[in-house]
């Protein structure tokens, strides 16, 4: 997947951060950081790494979106002392034996870890680990796959689970919407990982009883992520040719 990598310096960027992403700066000390961005409404905009290296936090972003978002943040970044630049930093990632500086996958540890450095290459083509299989089987989701811009609710999306949703950290943009999600709330919906017999192009419908009960999406194997209505996913599903079963759900 291809990145892009800013540099934010200058003396506010902590709290400057700080009041605009999902998670809490203060975990940065304890290595990556994952979090997203989201609209005021509570919905999700891009995820991200951030990777703190002297007085410099390094943002890596998917390439979708990373311009948007730093059209973002240069918006709310008002009179803050906060420089945002393209970095001179390369990632990599990786499973199985890290290098002496890589740094774990906050999101799982199936997901391995990821290296920065000037010399480190690119990520793109540089392991050749099956990620979606890994995705899958974890119900990890993947920006402009599952987590789609303006519309996925991160609770929706497992960010909990993910590590990149704080609830104590107190205000940043969308946080009202998350916490009311999260407290006053039951999902009725969710990514989960099912089991499928067949093959449905990512986007299919799928149905149960012919209502519309979700949307299959990554498929890896005979397991695939979709996201579904949990009141009508029992028994056997249907997505075009393909028949699934999900697993037992609240």
């Amino acid at each position: 997947m291809t990145r892009k990598l800013f540099d934010i310096t200058g003396t506010d960027r902590t709290d400057f951060l700080q009041g605009l992403i999902t998670n809490d700066m203060a975990k940065l000390s304890d290595g990556l950081l994952y979090a997203a961005l989201l609209t005021p409404q509570g919905k999700f905009l891009t995820d991200f790494f951030l990777y703190e290296h002297g007085d410099t936090i390094t943002l890596d972003a998917p390439a979708s979106t990373a311009d948007d978002l730093m059209r973002r943040l240069t918006m709310y970044r008002l009179r803050a002392n906060v420089q945002i630049a393209p970095s001179t930093l390369n990632v990599k990632r990786g499973t199985g034996t890290a290098p002496a500086t890589a740094l774990p996958d906050p999101r799982h540890a199936a997901l391995g870890w990821r290296l920065y450095g000037t010399e480190v290459g690119t990520e793109t083509g540089s392991d050749a680990t099956d990620y979606d299989a890994i995705r899958v089987a974890h119900c990890i989701p993947k920006t402009g796959v599952e987590l789609i811009p303006n519309e996925t609710y991160i609770l929706e999306a497992g960010f909990e689970s993910l590590n990149g949703v704080d609830f104590r950290k107190g205000c940043y943009v969308g946080q009202e919407i998350i916490a009311r999600m999260k407290h006053k709330t039951t999902l009725k919906k969710g990514y989960v990982t099912v089991n499928i017999t067949g093959t449905a192009p990512a986007g299919t419908p799928v149905t149960s009883d012919g209502k519309p009960a979700g949307t299959l999406f990554t498929q890896s194997g005979n397991r695939a992520i979709a996201y579904l209505r949990f009141d009508r996913a029992q028994g056997e599903l249907r997505a075009g040719e393909a028949t699934l079963t999900a697993p037992t759900l609240p």
